[in-house]
């Protein structure tokens, strides 16, 4: 009976996981989004389009420049 259990639930995971299931990964935030160096953001006070390498950061808000800045 046990047996048969752990099959049904090692098919049931496979079969989950072929169909592009994903798990609940357990403390980690699945909304929040991971930004690459080349992922654009706008700039709040213009917005122009710059990449996260290049923009200014100031208390979460994407900035182009320093002129946008101040």
């Amino acid at each position: 009976m046990i047996l048969k259990l752990i099959i049904f639930a090692i098919a049931g995971l496979m079969i989950y996981k072929f169909f592009g299931g994903r798990l609940p990964t357990i403390g980690k935030n699945p909304e929040e989004k991971k930004l690459d160096e080349d992922t654009l953001v706008e700039c709040e006070k213009c917005s122009t389009y710059v990449t996260i390498k290049e923009s200014i950061v100031v208390q979460g808000k994407y900035y182009c420049s320093k002129e946008c800045l101040d």
